[in-house]
């Protein structure tokens, strides 16, 4: 069941194979959900026109019908672009219209969900009124950087220190995985470890199975 208070996000992207990976990425993250997914820059629009919520758009740079990157001043939400487009001059033409980060493909999947993670600390630092400039340099550095800034050094509770060492000796576990091995509930277990993995301190790669949807697998950054 979604939390409505849950970040949605628009995937655009032409190839629903890729649509379908960043969705479980998206998925695999407390406090994210798919709010729409969209192969064309006209299919975008149509969901702003239908008014359905969104926060963040993934945006694809090749698109049938145009440029996801001309869609970055258009829409009425953050916007990362996530394409192969590797040229300068596309680069800043994202950031110049107002795109919080670029991100070329090939990545893996562990990038992508530090990015969110750390696009969902960029909202909580920047949640309310008058700022400070620590806040602003720190809610920069987290969308850029993905989760706790450049240095990917944040002090880890007591829980998540139980957690690392169930991943000694390249061990890859899920996430039920981790629930019942520590103790703590499975909603427990994805919040400790979404905050390992955008701490640097684990990865999350996709396995898909004979039917269903991708689990999320995770071992030792």
């Amino acid at each position: 069941m979604t939390d409505p208070n849950d970040i949605g996000v628009l995937i655009l992207d032409d190839d629903f194979r890729v649509a379908r990976l960043h969705a479980a990425i998206v998925d695999a993250l407390p406090g994210f959900r798919v709010a729409a997914r969209a192969g064309t820059v006209a299919a975008a629009r149509a969901v702003f026109a239908d008014g359905v919520p969104v926060d963040l758009a993934l945006l694809d740079v090749y698109l049938p019908d145009g440029s996801g990157v001309d869609l970055v001043a258009e829409l009425p939400c953050d916007c990362f672009v996530v394409g192969a487009e590797s040229s300068a001059d596309a680069v800043r033409r994202a950031t110049r219209s107002g795109a919080l980060t670029y991100l070329i493909k090939p990545f893996d999947d562990t990038e992508l969900a530090r990015r969110l993670a750390g696009y969902a600390r960029y909202r909580r630092l920047l949640d309310g009124g008058a700022v400070d400039q620590k806040q602003v340099d720190d809610a920069l550095a987290a969308v850029r950087f993905g989760g706790r800034g450049p240095d990917r050094r944040a002090p880890v509770s007591p829980t998540e220190e139980r957690i690392l060492a169930l991943f000694d000796d390249g061990v890859e576990l899920f996430a039920d995985d981790v629930s019942q091995r520590i103790g703590i509930a499975a909603p427990t277990a994805r919040r400790h470890l979404a905050a390992l993995v955008a701490a640097g301190a684990l990865t999350m790669s996709l396995r898909y199975g004979g039917t269903g949807r991708p689990r999320q697998v995770y071992r030792r950054a």
